[in-house]
């Protein structure tokens, strides 16, 4: 088990945000292809799925590492520093999301290069000015819901919910009572919402138009705010930093492995779903697997290769500027051989290029402006 007053290091974890990295940039492939009307595989429901699913093993992943690092300092010294917390997370999170936005917004829109299947209907329109500032100030998911988002800065929805979640998890952890402190939230959450929801419902004169919306922007917002999912990837910190060790000597049996492990491909396989909830029922078989590739030393699952280690070191950059890099190769490829070019040769090309341009622009970023920012992150290490 890990000690708290040790480094915390867990192994296999960047073999798990190469899983989900490469999860996403494999559907957004596809699904860029789609909406430019390329011949493509998004139609696939493994496809189709596994991008919200890759990003989903990211939520449980940072839900985990976070809480367990949370509560290593909270042991260590009595307390946790909010301010140190949050400087660490602007220093990793900050640098790769602003000019991810910028990009998207100021620059890609004025390059033919980068023109991208819905540049038309959200470029420099009348809501520009309108959507922004959500992306500047970390909301881009009510940004999406409400003024829709240029598609290759889209992504950031994600980063959004996890600044979210970072901005009252340590409250809710460092607090000495955290359930009492979570249900409290969660209850003025509730009231707050339940007002909007009956002044917009049964006291505005809103058009029924309007309140359509706002209930289809709800719905939609909802979907995507997946807090509970990192939650539960909080309640697999709690598990080993408390050591439960009967509930882990059940989860790290080798015959139980097997059967989740099967249970889930076939579930992914068959595009099991669960109505309302689905991130967060796939979260706990994510979970069961996170605790058993970091902790457990039977786990039937390796991961640390020494490529996949790398590309789950750059993993932040590869979710970063994929979507660009991705819209930047298909256009080269017909620039270069015609829009007619056949469509496995299309292919052939595409997926090694778009992989390995990425892999460049990432190390490029990891090496200098990334890491420069990691070390001085580690001042704040405590």
């Amino acid at each position: 088990m890990q000690n708290p007053h040790q480094p915390v290091y867990f192994p296999n974890l960047n073999g798990v945000r190469f899983i989900a990295a490469f999860s996403v940039l494999i559907h957004h492939t596809e699904q860029i292809k789609y909406l430019m009307g390329l011949e493509n595989n998004y139609g696939n429901f493994f496809i189709k799925n596994m991008g919200k699913l890759g990003v989903g093993l990211f939520f449980v992943l940072s839900g985990f590492l976070i809480t367990y690092l949370l509560l290593s300092e909270k042991k260590r010294r009595g307390d946790i520093s909010t301010k140190d917390f949050y400087i660490r997370r602007i220093l990793r999170i900050w640098p790769l999301y602003f000019i991810i936005v910028l990009l998207g917004f100021f620059v890609f829109p004025v390059i033919p290069i980068f023109n991208e299947p819905l540049r038309d209907q959200y470029y420099f329109d009348a809501d520009f000015f309108k959507r922004l500032p959500f992306f500047l100030l970390f909301l881009p998911n009510i940004g999406f819901v409400f003024f829709r988002s240029p598609y290759l800065c889209a992504q950031t929805w994600s980063v959004g919910i996890e600044e979210q979640f970072y901005a009252i998890w340590p409250w809710i952890v460092k607090s000495k009572n955290p359930l009492k402190t979570f249900l409290k939230l969660l209850g003025g959450f509730l009231a707050i919402l339940g007002i909007i929801l009956l002044y917009v419902f049964k006291i505005s004169d809103l058009s029924e138009e309007t309140k359509f919306k706002i209930q289809e922007g709800l719905a939609l917002f909802f979907s995507q705010f997946r807090i509970l999912t990192m939650m539960i990837g909080g309640i697999g910190a709690y598990l080993i930093f408390t050591k439960k060790e009967k509930i882990l000597a059940i989860l790290f049996r080798k015959d139980v492995q097997i059967i989740v492990y099967a249970i889930l491909m076939l579930m992914l396989c068959t595009g099991f779903h669960v109505p309302g909830f689905n991130m967060e029922f796939y979260g706990f078989f994510f979970c069961f697997f996170i605790l058993n590739v970091s902790q457990n030393p039977n786990s039937i699952i390796y991961l640390e290769q020494k490529i996949i280690h790398y590309l789950g070191k750059i993993s932040y950059g590869i979710y970063i500027y994929h979507p660009a890099i991705i819209v930047l190769c298909i256009n080269s490829i017909h620039y270069f051989w015609g829009k007619n070019i056949n469509h496995l040769t299309f292919n052939l090309i595409l997926y090694p290029t778009a992989i390995l341009l990425t892999i460049v622009v990432c190390e490029m970023s990891f090496r200098y402006i990334e890491t420069p920012l990691l070390k001085l992150k580690d001042r704040f290490n405590r």
